[in-house]
């Protein structure tokens, strides 16, 4: 908000610079973006009287004058202004004066051959108008030759632009800054004398209230002011308009944006003759309800706006003619030819206005401050305040004024506040070069410097009951707002700064090391590492936010796939080839009635793993397969020490039956691995063979914090030579590989070193339903060298339990 000086000080007294008075808002939590000194704007500008004026002898639109600017000796200057003429008194810019504005600086010159000292300035030229037909003349009644014209024009003032914090309503307005620098400075507040304006046996007959949402509006007062006469607002208001960055239109709409700059309170006035044709009736019943289907607006800035169910409106008759709290209607506005008024001063609710300025794009000055919460005890003294400027400027009378009031009787908040909760949170203050607590009587002037009342309701310990002012009802709601609010007008600066006596080094949890390690290895092996949104739009399993910003991001992801797999098609799409990456991040799920999260690791596998081999098959691309996919995810489980088994899974529809697996750490399931399915491949147009995985973070984390797994053990090695030996059998297609190599590992012991798989064939030969597996063993002793005599009976061990276990025939 752009808060003027001058203005500022006529509600308060303030002795300090405008830049130690900027360092003290922002140090209490206003922070001054900028300050804009006017008194440079005009600094050497001074009234002077046109004497002469006669047409350039060598220049058409040119013109020479003779200007009188108290010196000894009339100033000759050039002017091209169409409207300069004898007699008129006009601003001069003095030789040597520098204009910012227009990034001049003013010296004698030739123009056309005529010499020219000063310049005769338009408003434009002194920054207080976009652009300008011609010079400025002033009303020779005011002003006098040679006078500083800053005064003249309002520019001896310096503009604050100061940006408060959301939850500060109350400084959104003159009035409410001013209490904030009377708190800080102690300087006398002076708000404005507001008197009752209206008579109090005023009559409410042609002007009906039906306020059918009593909680989106919880109060209204309907003004009708007549016999008006529509002008421009005096200087002075203009002025403070334009110094707040609001440009003048008239009379009566100034008064209701000076209002509200002034109070905080959002005002509309309504032409009333204009409702009467809207309505085609004498008698007018304003509403405040919520939009229904189908129905539309054409607002102050011109545009057509589709209603939608969340717009609470104000209408006439029950047909819309303004945006509740946000805009009024064009059909309705106060205009030149305006002779009566219905006045509209109202509260409405914080949450209904920022879903209806939201949902049409639209933010004003008024909503902005409905949005925060305007204060609801002044809303009658902000009324009087207009009707009183109003009937003052232009001349106006009030006949009708309507009321509906559902506020709640308490408007005001009481809090108990501990002196001794002050001093533990607060710690210490320096007083000279010593260190104490924050005295209970500085703790009472703050409070009560801001407009709180305190009650002393125990005096061992203090403790106070403190009565909030309705301007504050929105942020100070709890004891800890209190105390913030002793701190911040005590300053920050004067309370102890040393760090706590012991201190220990930072560290990184074991969780935070492993997600690193796992990042670092998924990176080693080729993977990009992606970030997504954890919101999705909806498809019927996830859990849905309440009040989204897009409906696109109205739900939140139940699994990491899901995301990789739409990243994969964008990048294809794009013509980057495919995005071999993966994800470390949350996923969310119901389990019955039970919201749960947790973190989880995916990644996705496709394209030409060696895309510089191209020349080896002829310039054709390599699709990577299901072993080097699998490669790629066994090689992260050896570099985490992890020994991972594989299931056969069908139950995930993404993916390939045939060509999916899921994972187990011991009895736990770890995660899956799969291939996509065909139908969903084609659908997304992706690559032949893509692979995905997801693994459950917390499962693994539970299995790396385990003490084998943190501390590596050494194993002893044997130094004796293996003997290796192959056994072939056929087996039926229901047992997995994985199934027999466990039979076979527990069957041999501790002497049967590995058993791997080298060759399988399902055809011709081969009985139906079973296939032909051939595994190569290896025996190693730690003990010597083995000979056959030992390993026979082992090997015949390892066959007999396959014979027995699957019921496998046996080929050698």
């Amino acid at each position: 908000m752009r808060i003027s000086l001058n203005w500022l000080k006529e509600l308060v007294e303030v002795n300090l610079s405008p830049e130690d008075l900027a360092k003290t808002l922002t140090i209490a939590g206003f922070e001054v973006e900028d300050i804009e000194d006017r008194n440079t704007w005009a600094d050497g500008v001074v009234v002077g009287k046109v004497v002469e004026c006669e047409p350039h002898p060598n220049a058409n639109k040119l013109s020479v004058t003779q200007v009188d600017i108290g010196a000894e000796q009339l100033s000759t200057i050039v002017c091209g202004a169409p409207n300069v003429k004898a007699g008129v008194f006009v601003p001069v810019a003095t030789l040597k004066t520098y204009l910012p504005k227009v990034d001049l600086k003013i010296k004698a010159t030739k123009l056309r051959g005529v010499k020219s000292e000063g310049m005769i300035c338009s408003l434009a030229e002194l920054g207080l108008a976009k652009e300008s037909a011609g010079i400025h003349i002033f009303d020779d009644n005011q002003v006098s030759i040679g006078q500083d014209v800053r005064h003249l024009l309002g520019l001896d003032d310096v503009i604050l632009d100061i940006t408060a914090t959301a939850n500060r309503a109350d400084a959104l307005s003159m009035v409410g800054v001013a209490r904030e620098v009377a708190a800080l400075t102690g300087g006398k507040l002076t708000l404005p004398e507001v008197k009752n304006a209206t008579d109090s046996n005023i009559s409410n007959e042609g002007l009906n209230l039906n306020i059918t949402e009593t909680e989106a509006c919880t109060a209204y007062i309907g003004t009708v002011i007549e016999n008006l006469t529509i002008a421009p607002s005096p200087q002075w208001l203009q002025w403070r308009l334009e110094a707040a960055g609001v440009r003048p239109i008239n009379n009566v709409v100034d008064v209701t944006n000076y209002i509200l700059l002034e109070w905080g309170q959002p005002l509309h006035a309504f032409d009333r003759e204009k409702l009467k044709t809207i309505t085609q009736t004498e008698d007018l019943t304003i509403g405040v309800r919520f939009a229904k289907e189908n129905e539309s607006l054409i607002t102050l800035d011109g545009q057509k706006r589709d209603l939608k169910p969340q717009n609470l409106l104000i209408t006439i008759n029950d047909q819309p003619c303004a945006l509740a709290g946000v805009m009024g209607g064009e059909e309705s506005e106060v205009h030149q030819d305006t002779k009566n008024i219905v006045l509209e001063a109202a509260l409405f609710d914080p949450v209904t206005i920022r879903r209806s300025s939201r949902s049409q794009s639209l933010r004003s000055e008024a909503s902005t401050r409905y949005e925060r919460g305007v204060n609801q005890v002044e809303l009658e003294k902000a009324n009087q305040r207009a009707i009183s400027l109003i009937s003052e400027l232009a001349q106006g009378k009030v006949t009708t004024q309507v009321t509906v009031d559902n506020r709640p009787e308490k408007l005001t908040n009481t809090i108990e506040l501990r002196l001794a909760r002050v001093h533990h949170v607060l710690g210490k203050v320096k007083v000279g070069n010593h260190l104490e607590d924050i005295l209970q009587e500085d703790v009472e002037r703050i409070l009560e410097d801001l407009g709180c009342k305190l009650t002393e309701i125990c005096e061992n310990p203090i403790i106070w009951q403190v009565t909030i002012p309705s301007y504050r009802y929105r942020d100070l709601e709890r004891e800890i707002d209190l105390i913030e609010e002793v701190a911040r007008l005590y300053g920050y600066d004067n309370f102890e700064d040393t760090l706590p006596a012991k201190t220990e080094p930072g560290y990184l949890s074991f969780r935070l090391q492993s997600e690193r390690k796992l990042r670092a290895c998924l990176r080693g092996l080729g993977l990009t590492e992606i970030v997504q949104y954890s919101l999705v739009k909806p498809k019927g399993e996830e859990i849905v936010l309440q009040n989204p910003l897009f409906s696109e991001y109205s739900a939140l992801r139940t699994n990491l796939i899901d995301g990789l797999i739409n990243a994969f098609q964008y990048n294809q799409s794009q013509g980057n080839g495919a995005l071999n990456g993966f994800e470390i991040g949350r996923i969310f799920w119901r389990e019955g009635d039970t919201r749960k999260e947790a973190d989880a690791i995916a990644g996705i596998m496709g394209g030409d793993l060696y895309p510089e081999g191209k020349w080896i098959r002829s310039g054709k691309n390599a699709h990577i397969t299901w072993y080097e996919a699998k490669g790629i995810l066994e090689s992260l489980f050896t570099f985490l020490g992890l020994n991972i088994s594989y299931k056969a899974e069908k139950g995930d529809s993404r993916l390939h039956p045939g060509r999916t697996a899921s994972l187990w750490l011991n009895k736990t399931k770890l995660g899956i691995f799969g291939q996509l399915h065909p139908e969903l491949r084609q659908e997304k147009d992706l690559i032949d063979a893509v692979y995905v995985f997801e693994l459950n973070f917390d499962t693994l984390m539970e299995c790396l914090t385990k003490e084998q797994q943190i501390i590596p053990h050494f194993q002893p090695y044997s130094t004796y030579p293996a003997v290796e030996r192959d056994i072939a059998f056929f087996a039926p297609l229901a047992n997995t590989v994985e199934e027999i190599t466990q039979v076979m590992v527990k069957a041999g012991g501790k002497t049967l070193e590995k058993a791997e798989l080298f060759d399988q064939y399902q055809g011709e030969n081969v009985p139906s339903g079973q296939r032909s597996l051939a595994f190569s063993l290896v025996y190693r002793s730690n003990s010597g060298t083995l000979t056959d005599a030992e390993v026979d009976p082992i090997h015949n061990k390892i066959r007999k339990a396959l014979e027995k276990q699957f019921s496998v025939t046996l080929r050698s």
